[in-house]
């Protein structure tokens, strides 16, 4: 028996206003930031308190924070601590080859929409998820943010133990989803235990020539955590 995805509980306008200001924040931060940082406040006085109030949190840390001390904690915080990483496949798979395939279901999800990322960047990085959600495809973004639920909570929770400012963003994202269920929690508390898996064996299923240039046929599973909505 399957269990009927949960519908967002904000607007249309909220979710594409809330995501796409959760993938500016999330990125790298330069000097495009700082020019959309206006937009952005100004934009989340439209969304819910436990929304809008961390993603204003958030901007007036980039305000008063040196942009060369910025980028390099957010370098400090996103590229040397596991816990602590942006892409969601990660979480539940590390570097296996079920992540591979993982990557090849987010690919694919984006090309239902027409949508054909650039092969520099790999498509379960979060701030590449919430644009596609917030400008593209609000229901499939949804989806994929939902089936990797877990990883997003155990990411919200890393932020908050090393207390960084970015978690406050996390915060917002997590407040456009619904609540943890139950096997979703068990398992957070699993990653947390244990982390992603430790198997190094390349993202090589990733490059496979029949998912380059267009969609395909068959669709491919999504792997997932145990108890993903479906």
């Amino acid at each position: 028996m399957t269990l009927k995805r949960p519908k967002p509980a904000l607007l249309t306008e909220q979710l594409m206003i809330a995501w796409q200001a959760a993938s500016l924040l999330l990125n790298y931060p330069d000097e495009e930031l700082l020019g959309c940082l206006d937009m952005i406040c100004s934009g989340s006085h439209r969304l819910p308190a436990a929304v809008g109030k961390p993603i204003r949190e958030f901007v007036v840390h980039v305000e008063s924070t040196p942009l060369t001390e910025l980028q390099a904690e957010y370098v400090e915080t996103f590229d040397t601590r596991r816990r602590c990483n942006l892409f969601l496949t990660y979480f539940a798979h590390g570097d296996t080859r079920k992540r591979g395939l993982a990557l090849l279901r987010f690919k694919q999800t984006y090309l239902r929409s027409g949508y054909v990322l650039d092969d520099a960047e790999l498509p379960d990085h979060l701030c590449v998820v919430l644009e596609y959600a917030a400008t593209i495809d609000q229901r499939l973004g949804y989806g994929l943010m939902l089936d990797h639920r877990a990883g997003l909570e155990l990411l919200r929770l890393s932020l908050r133990d090393m207390s960084s400012p970015w978690a406050v963003v996390i915060d917002a994202v997590t407040s456009t989803l619904p609540s943890l269920r139950g096997d979703e929690r068990d398992a957070v508390r699993r990653l947390a235990a244990e982390g992603p898996p430790e198997e190094e064996v390349g993202l090589a299923p990733f490059a496979t020539p029949q998912f380059s240039a267009g969609p395909s046929k068959s669709e491919l599973p999504m792997p997932s955590f145990p108890g993903a909505r479906t």
